[in-house]
């Protein structure tokens, strides 16, 4: 091989790799990014240590909806990983650990496990948005956070409710470990 040859090989070989370090910068930055679970304030869903994989694009398509479990920047410049339980314009009252939306009453099948497992007392006290936030509602371009693992959660009922533009996109994919692998709800 002459020399003219090797330069040429490796400078191929040298824009294949800038394309593809490019490539995965970009897919990380704007499209998916994986985090890490840290702490037990959504267990029993994700348990302390669960790598997941968050969708940063869903969210510039559509807004986000009840239920999502999403990943935000919280004040304590830390990302945050929490379940949407108010909507913009909700009124969110949790009454004999019950949720109620709008005075609708709304079952939450992901606290089974827990609400199940513990006597004594409710898993979620009760209280109204009036009392967490100083608001009816929850306000335009905001939503209303908790964890699953209720009584341990800092959440929306500690830090308020959390602006769209600190939603770094929602998350529903465990992929490590291995063993959990799989759709979360």
């Amino acid at each position: 091989m002459t020399e003219e040859k090797k330069k040429n090989e490796l400078w191929e070989w040298t824009k294949v790799l800038l394309i593809a370090f490019g490539l995965a910068a970009l897919i990380r930055y704007f499209l998916f990014t994986p985090i890490v679970v840290d702490g037990e304030s959504m267990m029993p869903t994700l348990e302390d240590g669960d790598k997941m994989i968050v969708n940063k694009i869903g969210y510039s398509i559509g807004g986000p909806d009840r239920f999502d479990i999403v990943v935000f920047h919280a004040p304590e410049r830390k990302d945050y990983i929490k379940r949407i339980i108010g909507l913009p314009g909700d009124h969110v009252e949790y009454k004999d650990d019950q949720l109620f939306i709008n005075g609708k009453a709304y079952d939450e099948p992901y606290l089974d496990e827990y609400k199940a497992a513990i006597a004594d007392g409710p898993l979620t006290e009760d209280f109204t948005l009036e009392d967490k936030i100083q608001r009816a509602t929850v306000p335009e371009g905001h939503v209303f956070v908790m964890g699953d693992n209720r009584r341990f959660s800092k959440d929306s009922r500690h830090i308020g409710v959390i602006p769209f533009d600190e939603i770094i996109g929602n998350t529903s994919l465990v992929f490590w470990p291995i063993a959990d692998f799989g759709i979360v709800r």
